[in-house]
C-alpha cells in the first residue's frame, strides 16, 4: 500500500464528536488520488511510539475536486480521539491511496433508482456515492435512509438537507432517530419496519436497481434480511460492515 504525507487543508466540526477533514493534494500527487465514489483511505500516525492505521471512507464525489473525510470519535478510539482533538489545519498525515470495492461507477445514460441505508459515520461512502448519482446520472433518484440517535448527533445532516432540496424529486432524505422524535422523521432504529415502510410504501413507485448498505453489523444483516424476503436479488445489495476497518462484499 502506497502512503504520501498530505497537509491538512481545512477541519470542520461537523457534530459533538465528529470532524470532516480535507487534505490538500499537490498537482503531482492528484493522479494517484483519483478515487472512485465509496472508496476509502488509510491515514497512519505513530502516537506515543506506536504506529497506528485507520481507514476513513471519502464522503466527498470524485467530481468535486477535493478529497473529504469524517472521523467519529469513538470511546477507547485512540486515533478518533486524537483527530477530533488535536489535529489542526497544516497538520501532514500519511495518506494512502484509494481503495476499496464498495464503489459506484456512474453513467450518464442511466436512468435507475438507488437506495442507501446507512448508520452513524456509515454515512461516508454513501454520501460520495448519492452525490455521484445526482451530479452524474441527470435521470436516477437516490433514496437515503440514514440512522442515528438524534439530529444533533447527525454527521452531514444540514448538508443532506440542502442536497435534498436542490434535487427535489431525485434525492429523498429519511432520517430515523432512535432518542428523539422529530417532525416528519421515523422514530426507532434502522428495522425490518422502516425498510418495508421506505420501499413499500414511501417509494412503491420505484424499482431499486442496487442498495447500499453502510454501518455496524446487525443493521446490515437486518436490511439485508429484509431485502431477501422482498425477493431482492443478492447482487443487487452491496454493503459495508463499519468497523476499525471496513469490510466489504463485493
Amino acid at each position: 500500500m502506497d502512503f504520501y504525507k498530505l497537509a491538512i487543508k481545512e477541519i470542520k466540526r461537523e457534530t459533538k464528536s465528529a470532524v470532516s477533514i480535507v487534505f490538500n493534494i499537490p498537482e503531482e500527487l492528484k493522479a494517484v488520488y483519483q478515487f472512485i465514489a465509496g472508496q476509502y483511505v488509510t491515514l497512519k500516525l505513530t502516537l506515543d511510539g506506536k504506529e497506528i492505521r485507520r481507514a476513513y471512507s471519502i464522503c466527498s464525489s470524485p467530481k468535486s475536486s477535493e478529497m473529504r473525510i469524517a472521523v467519529k470519535e469513538v470511546q477507547n478510539g485512540t486515533f478518533s480521539k486524537f483527530a477530533n482533538n488535536n489535529l489542526a489545519v497544516g497538520d501532514l498525515l500519511e495518506v494512502s491511496v484509494p481503495e476499496g470495492k464498495f464503489t459506484f461507477e456512474a453513467k450518464h445514460e442511466h436512468q435507475k433508482s438507488y437506495a442507501a441505508f446507512a448508520a452513524g459515520s456509515g454515512i461516508t461512502p454513501v454520501l460520495s456515492i448519492a452525490k455521484s448519482v445526482l451530479e452524474e446520472e441527470p435521470n436516477s433518484t437516490f433514496v437515503l435512509v440514514y440512522g442515528n440517535k438524534t439530529e444533533a448527533e447527525t454527521i452531514f445532516h444540514d448538508e443532506l438537507h440542502a442536497l435534498q432540496l436542490k434535487n427535489l424529486g431525485r434525492f429523498f432524505v429519511h432520517f430515523v432517530y432512535s432518542q428523539a422524535n422529530a417532525t416528519g422523521e421515523l422514530f426507532g432504529r434502522i428495522d425490518k419496519s422502516v425498510v418495508n415502510t421506505v420501499i413499500k410504501n414511501k417509494h412503491a413507485d420505484k424499482t431499486f436497481s442496487k442498495f447500499y448498505l453502510c454501518g455496524p453489523e446487525e443493521m446490515i444483516k437486518v436490511v439485508s434480511d429484509t431485502l431477501k424476503e422482498n425477493n431482492i436479488a443478492e447482487k443487487d445489495v452491496k454493503f459495508e460492515l463499519f468497523g476499525t476497518t471496513p469490510t466489504e462484499n463485493v
